[in-house]
């Protein structure tokens, strides 16, 4: 099946550039200009798309804000962030608005498509886990994860969380009390291929403890171990 992808981008020369070459590596592109027409065809189209690509920087509504606003209506989405800047903050500030990966300008035709294709990759994996019959649950303490519908909830209330959270959290239950390094949680999360940095789990992770954790600041089902990873601590005491 095709995918649909669509493109947020106000340079006229950027957008073109983007949406010829997604064209010839056969996805089906929808582009727009400013982040209020971004935000109007993803609800006129029904939220139909597999991944949006959203220029940071443009007036009006800008990228950080289309995110948000596309992200509450859809946790499936796969959501790329695209800065002409790559101070730091940029890159934390789009993943803790729910943005699965981030692309900084310049950038070239194979990194582009690449990052796309991991990121589709990563939306067909949430529908075909849906759809698997022989799907079962993890249970830990008051979380419940439902392998079949993908969702994680916590004493009987479901947890709002994105693709790339609760793949995370399926993980982290899946290897309860061992100490996960952040190369082995990246490569089950984004891939071998992953063109990122590690530091974009520790910004999921940040994101989890708030949803998920009493106290996000003082954490005990996701602690941290200092220069390696992290653990999911079973909070009955029960050993993986």
């Amino acid at each position: 099946m095709t995918k649909r992808i669509i493109v947020c981008e106000d340079e006229d020369s950027i957008r073109e550039f983007i949406v010829l070459n997604l064209k010839r590596s056969g996805f089906e592109v929808t582009d727009v200009s400013c982040g209020e027409d971004a935000v109007k065809a993803f609800t006129e189209k029904n939220g139909e798309f597999d991944v949006a690509l959203l220029d940071i920087m443009m007036p009006g509504i800008d990228g950080f804000e289309v995110c948000k606003r596309l992200r509450e209506m859809s946790d499936k989405i796969g959501i790329i962030m695209l800065s002409a800047k790559s101070q730091e903050m940029d890159k934390v500030s789009s993943l803790m608005m729910g943005a699965d990966d981030y692309i900084t300008k310049p950038f070239s035709v194979t990194e582009l498509i690449a990052r796309v294709d991991a990121v589709c990759r990563r939306v067909n994996m949430t529908v075909d886990r849906q759809s698997d019959a022989g799907s079962t649950k993890l249970v830990s303490g008051p979380f419940e994860i439902d392998l079949k519908s993908r969702t994680v909830r916590k004493n009987g209330v479901i947890i709002d969380l994105t693709q790339n959270e609760y793949q995370i959290m399926e993980f982290l239950l899946k290897n309860q009390n061992t100490a996960l390094d952040r190369m082995s949680i990246l490569r089950s999360i984004w891939g071998d291929s992953f063109y990122g940095v590690e530091k974009i789990v520790d910004v999921n992770i940040r994101r989890i403890r708030m949803k998920i954790e009493e106290d996000a600041s003082n954490p005990k089902y996701i602690t941290t171990i200092w220069g390696y990873g992290y653990k999911w601590c079973d909070p009955t005491g029960g050993e993986s």
